[in-house]
């Protein structure tokens, strides 16, 4: 018998892909879809994250001749995930879930579940690398324009010789083409673009707005405190964002900063939100390869083209100093170190010095 290995499978491609790979290659797959049953959902809605997903992972399970489980973790996602995820907007900062979901989650209590089960590897359909000579350390995936490394870096360093990413040497074409040439049933599925537990054409907004006591109005003032404009709300807006804001300029406006205190924005040009210095905390790195003070690397949001900086950590807590200044460095996103294709480690953006 060989080894056993609960593949994570959300209903999509790639994670039905890699089910199929890891059945290949001769393990003893086990497929497991996590549902979210929330209590106490935050817009009055039950939640059941997928029953889509349900039934396309079951089909693939069934094609493929694996068993298959549906797991709820419902309650975790509410307690450690969606709670999260409302206080950080409302005290005006801009959370990363997914990152949150990975480390608190999916290679966590999924992983507790089905190391408990009898699995000996966990696998999912992230598009990542893990390193091996010597290791176990995260990388990046083969493909750039996939690499989901920025999502992981918070696995602790003792679990990933215990889990599996099967799509890491792998493009999207690739992993399409596998999905067509062995007929199942989710190859031509649409990725999915959505935060997991906002349904189906409701927006983010409005799950916000549903969640937290009402803010009203507030002023929108420019850099150097002048009142230029009125707001519906600051949950409404995150550092960067250029569109809604409703002020005439004679260039394009962008939210600098948010002050939840006072419900009030700071808007101002393209210029003025350029960022060379933060901190960092509840900093996680690879102590093998990190020395302080190193240029690193460093992405401080998934699509944001990675950048040199200058960083020192004092316990968990990192300045980073970028050598040229970024745009929109935002409070409550991770901010991830690499050194070549190797994930270094991270953090959580707290504060934007200059």
């Amino acid at each position: 018998m060989g080894k056993v290995v609960f593949v994570a499978m959300s209903g999509g491609v790639d994670s039905s892909v890699s089910a199929f790979l890891l059945k290949k290659s001769g393990y003893e797959v086990v497929g497991v879809t996590m549902c979210f049953n929330l209590p106490d959902p935050p817009d009055g809605r039950p939640v059941c994250c997928g029953a889509e997903a349900v039934s396309d992972a079951r089909r693939v399970a069934g094609m493929i001749g694996v068993s298959h489980y549906v797991l709820d973790f419902g309650r975790e996602l509410r307690e450690k995930i969606i709670d999260n995820f409302i206080s950080e907007y409302s005290a005006g900062r801009t959370p990363n879930p997914c990152v949150r979901c990975n480390e608190l989650l999916k290679f966590d209590s999924l992983f507790d579940k089905a190391t408990g089960m009898g699995a000996d590897f966990l696998a999912t359909g992230h598009y990542a690398r893990i390193g091996v000579n010597p290791g176990p350390f995260l990388m990046k995936a083969a493909d750039p324009a996939k690499d989901q490394s920025y999502f992981l870096y918070r696995i602790p360093k003792e679990k990933l010789n215990r889990i599996l990413f099967p799509l890491g040497e792998l493009n999207k074409t690739e992993v399409r083409n596998i999905a067509l040439t062995e007929g199942l049933p989710v190859a031509e599925k649409p990725d999915s673009q959505e935060i997991c537990f906002i349904p189906d054409k409701q927006s983010l907004t409005s799950l916000l707005d549903s969640a937290v006591p009402a803010i009203g109005q507030g002023a929108i003032i420019d850099s150097s405190g002048k009142k230029i404009g009125a707001h519906k709300g600051y949950t409404h807006y995150t550092v960067g964002q250029r569109r809604g804001l409703g002020v005439a300029a004679a260039q394009p406006l962008y939210v600098l900063s948010i002050d939840a205190s006072t419900n009030t924005i700071t808007a101002g040009f393209r210029d003025e939100i350029l960022r060379s210095e933060f901190i960092a905390k509840d900093i996680l790195l690879d102590e093998e390869v990190f020395r302080d003070g190193d240029v690193l690397k460093v992405k401080i949001r998934h699509v944001h083209r990675e950048a040199e900086a200058v960083i020192n950590v004092s316990g968990a807590v990192a300045k980073v100093v970028f050598k040229k200044p970024q745009f929109a460095v935002t409070p409550g996103q991770s901010a991830v170190f690499y050194a070549g294709e190797r994930v270094v480690g991270g953090g959580i953006i707290d504060e934007v010095i200059r």
